[in-house]
Parts: C-alpha cells; structure tokens; sequence
C-alpha cells in the first residue's frame, strides 16, 4: 500500500479583491501542500474549473511538490471565496462554488483512494458519500469537521472516519462530553483544535491536552488545516500521540507567521 496521504474534496481561490490578488486553498488542497512542506509525500483529487483561477491553482499546487495527477479540469469556473482586508482583519464574504458543485468521485478514484494509506477530506468537500467504498479498500480515513461537527454533513461522515478533526474554542466538560460521544460513533481518535488554547485528543480512554507552540502572528489562515498536516504526518511515521500534537502544533506556528495559507 502506498504511504502517499492523499486528500481529496474541496478547492478555492480566496480572491482579494481590495487588494488585487488571490491565493489558493481549501481543506484538502492546504493538507496537501503543508505535508510536501514537512518532508511528506501527498496527492490531491478534485476538479477545477476551466479558468485562469483553475490554472493558476494547478500551477502553485503542482509547483509545491503535490501529486496533481488526479485533478481533473471541467469546463466552468474555479471556486472562489471573496475575502476583504478591513483595518488588517480579514473579513469573509460571499462563495461561489463553481464546478464543485456537480463534482462527484470516478469509481477510478476510489479505487486510487481506496489504494493510499490514509485518504484526508473535509466538510466542504461533500466526499462522504464515498468514505464506505474507500475504507473497505484499505484506506484509513481523516475528516475535518471545521466549526460543524453536529451538521448533517459531519454526521454521516463521522461513522466512517478513523481520525476527526474540527474547532472549538476551549476545552471544558461539555467539549469533553462531546467528544466522546464522537468517539462512540466510529472513529478512533477524536481531535479538537482551540485556537491560542492548543489542542485536545480523545482516545477511548484518555484526554490529552496539548499547547501551541509560541511565535509571532500574521495571519491565522490556514493554522487549523496546518496542524492536520503535522498531526497526520507524525501519526503516518508511528509517532506518539503527544508527539503528533506537537507536530501540528509546530507546523500551525509556522504558517501563521506568514501572510497567506501558504
């Protein structure tokens, strides 16, 4: 079995138009790049459309090291999230979802998904209805549940996730109570990010907690998707589960003392 993490769902420009530029991301797309940067091997599935943002996102994806093999062009447009800088915030505004919204998986990509030894997606990607087919093929299955974990979305994802991540603000009992009912239903780590807090881990039996690792902020884009891509590498090189926490931890720090998700 191939030790490529691949990702697969979502994709998009964020599109500044204030300032005139635009950047490329989404989940599985910044996954992807973060775990070349760390030393890892990564592919990413989806489509884009047949723009210059579809291009230009191919291009900086292809140029980051990614495996892009299986990212197909359809005629139509890239997905684009417009974001404004008000007074050095960055404030999210309307999302237009292009070609993925009719984006569905191959049976030739699942077969590839269902190949990889850990296959990673996310809410926005709608890939969940694919996550059975994959996992009896072999792979084992990451999912980031964003802000949304209780959504329909998540929920029928969540059975069949072997590692879920998504956000809250701090870990209190609730938090921890919530967790473990996540746990119950499938899958066997449960990861919370909290933001300046740090991180929270379930599994099965113990919590552990989990700091950030210090250093000057920039910009908070991409931090969350940064510690999947550290977490999930030390998980694939057989670290500890307080070592693959620090792993995320370092690599959030590295992407929040830049400008950009990457």
């Amino acid at each position: 079995m191939s030790l490529t993490i691949a990702t697969v769902g979502d994709n998009c420009m964020d599109v500044y138009e204030n300032i005139g530029k635009a950047f490329p991301g989404g989940n599985p797309v910044n996954v992807a790049v973060y775990i070349q940067r760390m030393g890892g091997k990564a592919s990413y599935t989806g489509v884009i459309g047949s723009d210059a943002y579809g291009q230009q996102l191919l291009s900086a994806v292809r140029d980051k090291g990614v495996d892009v093999s299986h990212v197909r062009v359809v005629e139509g447009t890239t997905a684009i999230t417009h974001v404004e800088l008000i007074d050095g915030e960055r404030v999210m505004g309307e999302y237009e979802e292009g070609v993925l919204a009719d984006f569905v998986l191959t049976p030739e990509e699942i077969d590839y998904l269902g190949s990889q030894a850990l296959v990673v997606s996310a809410l926005w990607g709608n890939c969940h209805p694919y996550f059975p087919a994959i996992r009896e093929k072999g792979a084992k299955i990451a999912y980031d549940a964003a802000t949304r974990p209780e959504s329909e979305t998540a929920q029928a994802a969540i059975p069949y996730t072997n590692y879920l991540f998504y956000s809250a603000e701090s870990d209190t009992p609730a938090l921890r109570e919530q967790m473990a009912a996540f746990h119950a239903q499938g899958p066997e780590l449960v990861v919370a990010t909290l933001g300046e807090h740090g991180s929270l881990a379930f599994d099965g039996e113990t919590y552990t907690a989990h700091g950030i690792t210090p250093c000057p902020v920039v910009d908070t884009m991409g931090a969350g998707d940064s510690y999947i891509a550290g977490f999930l590498l030390g998980l694939m090189r057989g670290e500890t589960l307080s070592a693959c926490m620090q792993c995320g931890a370092d690599n959030a720090a590295v992407t929040i003392g830049y400008f950009g998700a990457w």
